[in-house]
Formats: C-alpha cells, structure tokens, sequence
C-alpha cells in the first residue's frame, strides 16, 4: 500500500483549507440560511450517535453552531444512556431538540437506524472501535460527520476510514475531526509560524502528557463480560486501543502537525504498567515513551503516563534551527531568531469545530479532515505497536497489518465472548 498517496497533504494545502475554515466560521452570521447541498430544506437535522458525556457534548456544539439546525435522532446500545443525554439536551434547547420516541434507538444496530433516518449530519462519538464502521456508513449514506478521536484502533481500521474521507471527498461531504487543537486559534497561529519557517528547520518534537486515572463503572448484577467492558471501555485494547490511542493522540496530533504531517519511518518505544494493575483496568498500559523517527534524522518523542499521586503537565515543545517553539496551558510562544506570543483572540476549540463545519455545509465548500485525522490515529496505533512488542516497526509495516483487535461489526450481541488479549508483554507480544 503507497500511504504517501493517502496521506498526501502539503503544508500550504493544510493552511489554506483551515485559512478559509475560519473565514467560514466568521461569516455563518451573514450568509442566512443558503441553501444546502444536503437536502432541498434549511433546516440542518443532526443525529447523535453514542450518547455520552462527550457525544452529549458534541450535539450541544452542534446546536449552537448555526441558527437553523435541530435533533432528530439519536442512538446507543445503553438505554439509561440515550436517556439521560436526551434529558439534558432537551432541558438545554427545547425548540431545537425534536428526537420523538420512534428516533431514539437502542442496540448494536442503532447506528444504522440513526443514518438511514432523515437526517443531514451524524455526530459519531462511540468507543472509537466502533467509528470506522459507522464512519463508512455515514459517508456511504451521503451524510457530513463529526468524528470524535481516534478514528480507528488499528491498522484496518485506519485504512477504512482513508477508504471513507476519499469517498467523502468524491461526495463533496463534510468531515471534521474531534482532534479539537487543530481547531484552538492560539496553535493554528503558533503552528502556522511554526511551518513558515520561524524557528528554522525542526529538528525534533517533545510532547509530554502526564495524568491521572480516569473514570471507571463497578460492575453491575446482570451485565454480560460485554456489557461490563464496554461500560468501561476505556481499559480494554480492543475498544479504546488502550490510552495511547485514545487520548494521548491529541499530542500525537499536534506532533504531526508541526512536522508538516508527513509520515515517519519507524517507532521504537517502551511501556508497561506500574500502578495501575487491578483487574478493573483491563488489559490497558498506565504509561508509553515513544521515538517516532523521520526523514533527516528528526525524531518525534512522546511520553505519558496515567498514574494518581503523580506530577502532572501537559506540554508541546518544538526544537528548530533557529528557534524554539512552546505550548502549556495557555502559553504559545517562540524564542529564538523570532520572538513570540500569542495575545490574540481565545476561542472554545470544541464549539469551533462545529461552527465550521456547519458553516462547510452552509457554503457547499467541504472540509475534509480525513487523512490528518487517520494519519494522527495511526500514530497512537503505531506507538501502542512498539510499546506492546518491545521492537521496533515502520510505519509500512504497521499500517498495513491485518490484525483486527474488534469484532465485525455485525457480531456483536450481549452474549458475545470476545477474548480480552493478557496484558502485553514486551518480546513476547506478537502484534502484526
């Protein structure tokens, strides 16, 4: 497979399609409601798949980002869940929220019921497991999507997503990533310099992400060994692509980003799990530190950590030439032949992505976040990949493994024994 073809996107593509993003966003309140190319209607209907808190949050985006979009419907496996986010959405925008009990579905196949009904915009925020699939179908369906982080948790589920943002393409639909820092104005602005050149020819890219545990569900009288993992989705490697793939990918993305997202050539990294061992965290890791290598001779460093009683921090540094490039909290600076800061205007990152993609729809001019967004998944992928067997791989080689970590997507039912993979153990785990 020539992934140089998939995942072509030259520095001034990126910034000219996000420059004009933004212009976009700033002009939805003047266009009014233009006709748009999904349906002969004004009205935009949205519907949410995988109920949430963060699928929750993605349709109070959607909302809000343009005057005339309502909810029609809405799907999960878990009733208690579609319930209490349609509550609050409800409560939240009760002119704007029209899912009747006939479009509130339930199950495994509730993403189909969701897609096939009359809407024009799907939010897909299930285990990222799941979003290949649902990715597909949306696209095959003619639909414009919003696609939470990460795409995929494997190899063929990063070439299907490739597969469905070219597809995309062709239908002059719509796809925005939930990698939400590629839509913040203070990096776009740091970034930008950063690929003009400012701070010289980058030589390497540290990004750091230390935290704690996050949430977890006890298990419940009733619940199948499915239904128990999913509630937990988190600590399993077959729904999550344990947490490298599933958070850590923001700083991936944002190494990328600064390397003009071209692909590396290998990774070589280590892992384990320290503090977190209980059975409650599945088969996942509780830190990474990963060497991403590229052409030249420029390496990409990633170290994390989920560990409580830890420090923490959260940082991007840049290393050039000429210069240095910063981010942490709300620090985005450059020293060196350029000094810099930013002092312009904040923006909420999350409301922003939606914002311009409905603004996309409004003026018939598509953003397509396809191949960043696989890309940037396949880097959390790839790291996992290194980290699990202890040796290193190219970035050919990983992409173009065969190994499925999920179940089809039409196997799935409550009584479903999917193995759980042991805890991977380096030199002994067998990946591709």
């Amino acid at each position: 497979m020539n992934t140089e073809k998939f995942f072509a996107l030259s520095r001034r593509g990126f910034l000219k399609s996000t420059g004009a993003a933004v212009v976009a966003g700033t002009l939805l309140p003047q266009l009014g409601f233009a006709k748009q190319s999904a349906g002969s209607s004004n009205t935009l209907k949205v519907g949410l798949i995988g109920c949430g808190g963060r699928g929750a949050g993605a349709a109070s985006q959607a909302l809000q980002a343009d005057p005339n979009v309502v909810l029609t419907a809405m799907g999960d496996v878990f009733q208690d869940r579609l319930d209490e986010s349609y509550k609050e959405l409800a409560e939240m925008y009760p002119e704007k929220v029209r899912v009747d009990k006939a479009h509130r579905f339930i199950g495994f196949d509730a993403y189909k019921k969701v897609i096939e009904s009359d809407v024009d915009v799907v939010l897909l925020a299930t285990p990222p497991a799941f979003r290949p699939d649902h990715m597909m179908a949306a696209i095959e369906a003619g639909k414009h999507a919003f696609c939470e982080k990460p795409v995929a948790i494997d190899a063929p589920g990063v070439r299907k997503v490739l597969a469905a943002a070219k597809k995309a393409k062709e239908k002059k639909l719509s796809v925005v990533s939930g990698f939400c820092f590629r839509y913040d104005f203070p990096k776009r602005a740091l970034f930008e310099k950063v690929l003009k050149g400012e701070i010289g020819e980058i030589k390497n890219v540290y990004t750091v992400r230390n935290g704690e545990e996050l949430w977890s569900n006890p298990r419940q009288p009733g619940w199948t060994d499915m239904e128990y993992q999913l509630r937990n989705w988190l600590y399993y490697d077959w729904l999550s692509g344990d947490f490298i793939t599933e958070m850590m990918v923001h700083s991936l993305d944002m190494m990328s980003w600064a390397l003009g997202d071209k692909n590396p050539i290998r990774a070589t990294g280590t892992g384990g799990r320290q503090s977190r061992v209980e059975e409650v965290y599945g088969n996942a890791y509780d830190h990474f530190a990963i060497e991403y290598e590229y052409e030249k001779g420029v390496k990409g460093i990633h170290f994390s950590r989920q560990q409580n009683g830890c420090s923490t921090t959260n940082r991007v540094e840049v290393a050039g030439t000429q210069g240095n490039a910063f981010i942490q909290g709300n620090k985005h600076e450059i020293t060196g032949k350029v000094n810099w800061q930013y002092n312009g205007e904040k923006n909420d990152m999350y409301q922003t992505e939606h914002d311009e993609l409905f603004a996309s729809i409004r003026n018939g001019k598509p953003i397509n976040d396809g191949e960043v967004m696989a890309r940037s998944s396949m880097l959390g992928v790839l790291g996992k990949m290194v980290a699990y067997t202890g040796q290193t791989i190219t970035w050919e080689d990983a992409l173009n493994s065969k190994v499925a970590l999920s179940p089809a997507i039409d196997q799935y039912n409550w009584d479903l024994k999917w193995a759980t993979a042991p805890v991977a153990r380096p030199g002994i785990t067998k990946l591709l």
